[in-house]
């Protein structure tokens, strides 16, 4: 086989995604703008219990069609596309040395991964964006830690290079490689795009209340449930002047404290609102008119809502992170994410009308220049020249 296409691109993650309906994650995004960076000179790879392959060309390009632009009956067409190819094949075809792309951490604690690899001769670059299982365990579903020291050793022991989404995650990564006694190939730290510009602020929402966002899936190491405890001390202290916090992402895990208090307190009713299906253009929406987003996250990788909401030019009070120090280029306020008197005051200030601290932020984002996907490519294509 001819090598047309340079590049072999790991979709599983975003076949997987389509099928069960959910939105877009951060990694979802990531694999999203590979996706379209890369297309016209890629094949597909797909894995799926066991089962590895790299798509011919043709049945790649209608696969990907499908993962960018889904069409309504999307599962009967993924179906369609992949069952009728599984059953075509006779047999792997061949890598023959290309690089093959995996940003969406898939499939790499699999048994037999590494075979594969070997077997149809490729040559992996993956993407870490974080270390968070192994670092953090007690954020994570049981069993977790292990399955990720195993993807993460096994991008070791394959890679001929791995692209980190910040300096942090891979200061990460090697810390994790000297405690295991395993080198580390080549490396890049490529901070991630986003899809949101420059959006110019409104008015606030009609009825003036200052109101708060918090921005991502509802899940034990976002700290949700600091925040929460914070807002029933401001509703008892200021009553229907408190602030109101919108909390926009889809439910996720380690989280039934959270989910009882959203459930049932009535006491935050109306002051408290969760929004777990929210379009780009309503979360947009929601940072224009909010006083501040709220990122009081106990461990990250990176942090595309820090970013997207100083590209809105809306004020982040942020955990004191080495990640955020990173990418927030000395604009957000930094508050220990296990102090919940400091993020109240904090809170409280930055509701206030001409607030000093909120307007000092404000014009600290006017120098910010936000991370862009052609940055990003720019940094990420030179590297895979030189690979």
């Amino acid at each position: 086989m001819a090598n047309a296409r340079l590049l072999l691109l790991d979709v599983t993650r975003l076949v997987w995604r389509r099928w069960v309906g959910r939105l877009p994650t951060g990694i979802d995004r990531v694999c999203l703008a590979y996706l379209e960076q890369y297309r016209g000179n890629s094949q597909a790879v797909i894995q799926w219990r066991g089962f590895r392959c790299i798509l011919p060309e043709a049945v790649s390009d209608r696969l990907f069609d499908v993962l960018l632009h889904p069409p309504t009956h999307v599962r009967a067409r993924l179906l369609h596309l992949l069952g009728r190819e599984r059953m075509r094949l006779r047999g792997p075809l061949p890598g023959n040395g290309r690089l093959y792309l995996n940003v969406g951490h898939t499939a790499l604690d699999d048994n037999g991964y590494l075979a594969w690899t070997r077997e149809v001769k490729v040559r992996p670059v993956y993407m870490i964006h974080d270390l968070i299982p192994i670092t953090h365990p007690q954020f994570c579903r049981a069993g977790e830690a292990e399955r990720h020291a195993r993807r993460v050793g096994n991008m070791l022991r394959s890679a001929v290079g791995i692209i980190g989404n910040s300096q942090a995650t891979l200061d990460s990564l090697h810390a994790f490689a000297i405690s295991a006694e395993m080198p580390v190939p080549l490396t890049l730290a490529a901070p991630l795009g986003t899809g949101v510009g420059h959006i110019i602020r409104q008015a606030p929402v009609p009825d003036g209340r200052p109101t708060f966002v918090m921005l991502g899936t509802i899940e034990a190491r976002k700290n949700h449930l600091l925040m929460l405890q914070v807002w029933i001390h401001l509703v008892r202290t200021y009553g229907d002047q408190a602030p109101r916090l919108l909390i926009i992402g889809q439910r996720g895990w380690e989280c039934d404290e959270v989910f009882k208090i959203l459930d049932r307190n009535n006491e935050l009713r109306g002051t408290v609102v969760e929004i777990g299906n929210c379009s780009d253009a309503e979360v947009a929406e929601h940072l224009r008119n909010a006083r501040a987003l709220l990122f009081p996250t106990l461990a990250e990788g990176y942090g595309l809502p820090l970013i997207e909401a100083l590209v809105s030019s809306t004020p982040v009070i942020a955990s004191d992170l080495p990640v955020f120090h990173e990418i927030g280029q000395g604009v957000p306020d930094f508050v220990d994410p296990h102090d919940a008197s400091a993020w109240f005051d904090a809170i409280v200030a930055y509701a206030e009308g001409g607030s000093p601290a909120r307007d000092a932020q404000i014009a600290r984002t006017k120098a910010y220049r936000a991370p862009s996907w052609d940055d990003h490519f720019a940094k990420v294509n030179a590297w895979l020249e030189a690979l």
